[in-house]
């Protein structure tokens, strides 16, 4: 059975009366070279136990157990675990596991499940759940490579530099928390049902250490998030509004020039470094 052929998946799915789901966000692979390129990205060895979320009926699932140690897939759509037992009969590597990866608890999972091998991650995932999916991946570090296929727009703020226009919160908590780098894209053609947009293959390799400028991490991401709340609004008025009660604006204007920033600088033009900078100088404000 080729798994990414649509005769063979239609007729699949017909015997098991598997219907598509919107609200899952259900859309399977039907060119077989979109997996082997996803799992070969993924740096999958021997000595490494994946885990997959969202598997569908496993395409992706078979390219990582022909490669790596062991696969652990979560799966949450009920109607599929019968499909998987049968797509996956022949890979005595791989466990499919009931459940929400949301509300798992990860790092028992990946200590039951994965013990004794690398953790790493890779999934086509679901659209409407790629930013929490990612967010818990990237906090858990336990992962060495986190290989995800997700919504073209998603992977370019994950990958954006500063000042660009996909630049966001989100894009300055991948990048403290890994180095990322957008692959290849993945046309609509390539999935069943089709989906309206483009998707794009994105690797996070996890920091070994947070970046070392960075000396609060829950006040820095307070900047970050102030910075970033009013995006057409200056650096300053964000500040502003979020510590505010601490400092007047004549303060907070000192702190911005302090840090080698111009007036009415807008914080989508800062990178880490700098984030990191005003953060160390928020510091010091009682109260804060």
């Amino acid at each position: 059975m080729d798994l990414c052929d649509i005769n063979d998946i239609k007729t699949l799915l017909g015997r098991h009366g598997f219907r598509f789901s919107k609200s899952m966000g259900q859309n399977f692979l039907i060119d077989g070279r979109i997996p082997r390129e996803i799992a070969a990205a993924s740096g999958a060895d021997a000595s490494c136990g994946v885990l997959e979320i969202g598997p569908g009926i496993g395409p992706l699932t078979v390219e990582l157990a022909r490669r790596a140690g062991r696969v652990v897939s979560v799966e949450l759509d009920r109607a599929l675990l019968p499909i998987l037992s049968e797509t996956l009969a022949p890979y005595g590597n791989t466990e499919v596991v009931p459940g929400d990866i949301m509300k798992l608890d990860l790092p028992a999972l990946l200590a039951d499940k994965l013990d004794g091998l690398t953790p790493i991650a890779c999934a086509n995932l679901p659209y409407n759940i790629t930013t929490p999916v990612l967010t818990t991946l990237l906090s858990c570090g336990r992962f060495s490579a986190i290989t995800v296929m997700i919504q073209r727009e998603v992977a370019a703020r994950i990958c954006a530099p500063p000042g660009s226009p996909d630049y966001g919160a989100f894009s300055v908590f991948c990048q403290y928390h890994a180095e990322t780098e957008r692959l290849f894209d993945v046309g609509p053609e390539c999935f069943l049902p089709a989906p309206k947009v483009t998707s794009s293959v994105v690797r996070l390799t996890p920091r070994p250490a947070p970046p070392p400028e960075v000396e609060d991490p829950a006040l820095f991401f307070r900047v970050v998030r102030a910075s970033f709340a009013q995006r057409r609004k200056t650096l300053l008025n964000g500040l502003s509004a979020a510590f505010g009660a601490q400092a007047d604006k004549a303060t907070l204007r000192q702190m911005i020039q302090d840090c080698g920033l111009p007036d009415g600088i807008r914080g989508e033009r800062l990178g880490i470094p700098e984030f990191a900078a005003l953060a160390a100088r928020l510091a010091a404000l009682p109260g804060r």
